[in-house]
């Protein structure tokens, strides 16, 4: 699967970069700080796309380290899953890849005008996944 998304152009190899590994991983602790505030002041929507965004940052601090950069957001799911399958738990992984199709309903919508309305208690779940999900990338990045 990497190879192929190689191919396609959808993670392209470059330098290892710990800089921005590092820089990521910050970015991602913010984004949680963000989707905890959101959280708060009600707004779920946002707050779960917010925790996303922290588990994206968090994965490509991987791509950095691994000396890759992503040219999509599936891109990168699909390179942790194959990649790092075993070093992180499966449920992140999973909630990785869900968040990723929500936050793309949420942002985009579909055909329905009401495509995604989050709830509460979704983006607390996804605030305490994107918050296990970083740990676990910092574990690896021997952080």
């Amino acid at each position: 699967m990497i190879e192929e998304l190689i191919r396609e152009g959808q993670l392209v190899k470059t330098a290892p970069d710990t800089r921005k590994a590092e820089n990521s991983i910050v970015l991602a602790k913010s984004k949680i700080e963000t989707a905890r505030a959101e959280l708060a002041a009600g707004i779920y929507d946002n707050s779960l796309v917010s925790a996303y965004t922290a588990m994206f940052h968090a994965a490509r601090a991987i791509l950095f380290k691994d000396g890759f950069k992503e040219r999509g957001h599936y891109a990168v799911y699909s390179y942790i899953k194959e990649r790092y399958g075993t070093a992180i738990e499966m449920k992140y992984l999973n909630e990785l890849n869900v968040l990723r199709t929500i936050r793309h309903k949420v942002i985009y919508g579909d055909e329905d005008a009401n495509a995604k309305e989050v709830r509460q208690a979704e983006a607390e779940d996804a605030i305490a996944m994107a918050s296990g999900f970083v740990g676990a990338v910092r574990k690896i990045l021997g952080d």
